[in-house]
C-alpha cells in the first residue's frame, strides 16, 4: 500500500470569478457541498436486499459582506440576477507552486440577506444551486 503525501491548504489567496468578475474581496468563504443519499431496496427473502447511493446534487455556499454603494458588488449583483444560471471559478491557491486547482462550476444565483447587526460589519451567506457538479482542472502556475 502506497503512503500519500498530504498538502493541506489554506485560504489565503483565493479567488472566486462570477462571469468574468472577480469577486474575492467581498467573500470571506466558498464552499462546494455534494448531497446524497443511501438507497436500500429489500425482499422478501433475507438475501435479496440491494444497498447504492444517488447521485449527489451539490449546492455553493458564499459567506460574505454586503456592499450596497459599490456598483456590480457581490451583493448587488446577486439580488439583480436572481434564478439565471452563471458560471463561477474558485481557485483556492493563486500563490501556489506548481500547479493551480481551479473549480468550475455552473451555479443557479440567489440573494442574500440584506441587513445585519448594529456596530458589525453586514454580512450574509447564501447557499447557491450548482447544475451538475463542480469540475476540477490542475494547470501549471504561469511563469
Amino acid at each position: 500500500m502506497a503512503q500519500i503525501a498530504t498538502a493541506p491548504i489554506v485560504l489565503k489567496d483565493a479567488r472566486f470569478l462570477v462571469a468574468a468578475d472577480s469577486y474575492e474581496s467581498a467573500v470571506s468563504g466558498v464552499t462546494f457541498t455534494p448531497n446524497s443519499s443511501t438507497v436500500t431496496w429489500k425482499g422478501l427473502t433475507p438475501t435479496s436486499t440491494y444497498t447504492g447511493t444517488s447521485t449527489a446534487t451539490w449546492t455553493c455556499e458564499l459567506a460574505y459582506a454586503q456592499d450596497w454603494t459599490t456598483t456590480n458588488s457581490l451583493a448587488q449583483y446577486l439580488l439583480a440576477n436572481e434564478g439565471k444560471t452563471i458560471v463561477a471559478k474558485f481557485i483556492p491557491q493563486t500563490a501556489a507552486t506548481g500547479t493551480v486547482p481551479t473549480f468550475t462550476a455552473t451555479i443557479i444565483i440567489t440573494p442574500g440577506a440584506i441587513g445585519g447587526t448594529v456596530d458589525a460589519v453586514a454580512t450574509a451567506t447564501v447557499t447557491l444551486g450548482v447544475i451538475g457538479r463542480p469540475v476540477l482542472t490542475v494547470a501549471a502556475v504561469p511563469a
